[in-house]
């Protein structure tokens, strides 16, 4: 878990100095051509190249078109709103998996849920503060990511049953490599980048694998009730990463609606980790 919030916080930074230089579907393409190398490298480095298979195209499409649009939404919100605020409000993703998964998987709504989904969304309104002048397109983004995060891990959550890892990481790279330059082209001009900023552009397609593949590492030993209190430390440490480097003011409201998001989060877990047991 230390890896993925290190991870995640490298690829905030390194998409805020991105930002004025490359717009965010060119993030994206150049992100998911070093990723593609990455997987199809360590695919055939560890031979789980022969998992890769194509029973399951329609889903991973979907995924991936979700996974994309979240994607780019972040990339656009961590150059226009303070991190700590992005990163609140990406917190609501289990959430939405809550309130979401019901339709898409089947799953039952339960009080306990819906009590964990109503904290959430009381959290969100703590950190938005939304009033005619607060609400700017950097937060819609924000909140609307989210979204796109909780369908992606619940349409995650249906591959595993039949796809491996390889193959699931390697038609997230290769499908957003394509939707990369389908949406950074259609305007005939895709942005080069200079030597200096190739770094930040491995960084960010480094760490996006990384950070998933220490997530779900971190699921495989250790329990939920243990990991998800463990990712929210990403709120205060890019806090402080942002006040350091861009000079953002530390807001205390955006901790009070995390702390709130946090408590719906990790109700809903311990209860279903409970049941379970």
């Amino acid at each position: 878990m230390l890896g993925a919030i290190g991870s995640f916080s490298a690829m905030a930074v390194a998409g805020r100095e991105l930002g004025p230089i490359l717009d965010t579907f060119e993030i994206m393409m150049y992100r998911s051509f070093f990723g593609v190398i990455i997987v199809v490298a360590l695919a055939y480095g560890s031979g789980t190249w022969r998992e890769i298979k194509t029973d399951a195209l329609g889903l991973h499409f979907i995924r991936n078109i979700a996974h994309f649009a979240g994607q780019n939404l972040w990339f656009y919100a961590v150059t226009v709103i303070p991190m700590a605020q992005l990163f609140a409000l990406e917190f609501t993703s289990p959430l939405w998996v809550i309130v979401l998964a019901p339709i898409i998987l089947g799953e039952r709504m339960t009080r306990v849920r819906v009590t964990a989904a109503v904290m959430g969304f009381i959290g969100i309104l703590i950190v938005a503060r939304p009033d005619m002048d607060g609400i700017n397109s950097g937060m819609i983004a924000a909140a609307s990511c989210a979204i796109f995060f909780a369908l992606v891990a619940m349409f995650t959550k249906r591959l595993t049953r039949s796809q491996s890892i390889t193959c699931i990481l390697f038609y997230l790279t290769v499908m957003q490599l394509v939707f990369g330059i389908i949406c950074a082209g259609y305007d005939g001009d895709i942005a080069l980048p200079g030597w200096s900023n190739m770094p930040l552009l491995v960084l960010i397609g480094i760490c996006g694998l990384v950070a998933h593949f220490c997530i779900t590492k971190a699921l495989t030993i250790a329990p939920a009730t243990v990991v998800v209190p463990i990712d929210f430390a990403r709120l205060p440490i890019i806090a402080i990463v942002a006040m350091l480097f861009y000079g953002e003011a530390l807001d205390i409201w955006v901790f009070v609606g995390a702390v709130i998001i946090f408590a719906g989060n990790y109700f809903n877990i311990w209860h279903e980790t409970r049941k379970t047991a």
